[in-house]
């Protein structure tokens, strides 16, 4: 008589924890995605601009003369 009385509390106490993972999963796919967005550069000083033109023209410069073996060490 115990038997079928306890079969249908552990039938219920699952059914109510299935139920409460339904709950859960709704929930969590109801929120939506947060996509965090870098914020905008800030543009380039015109100096620091000119100062990075210049770097890279004399990194050419080195790099020619690396090329045509006239680059002497320091």
């Amino acid at each position: 008589m115990t038997a079928p009385l306890l079969n249908t509390i552990f039938e219920f106490v699952d059914f109510v924890f299935d139920l409460s993972e339904s709950v859960d999963r709704t929930k969590q796919l109801s929120k939506p995605d947060i996509v965090e967005v870098p914020p905008d550069p800030k543009p380039v000083p015109l100096a620091a601009r000119r100062a990075l033109a210049e770097a890279e023209e004399r990194e050419r410069a080195r790099a020619a003369r690396a090329a045509s073996g006239t680059d002497q060490a320091a």
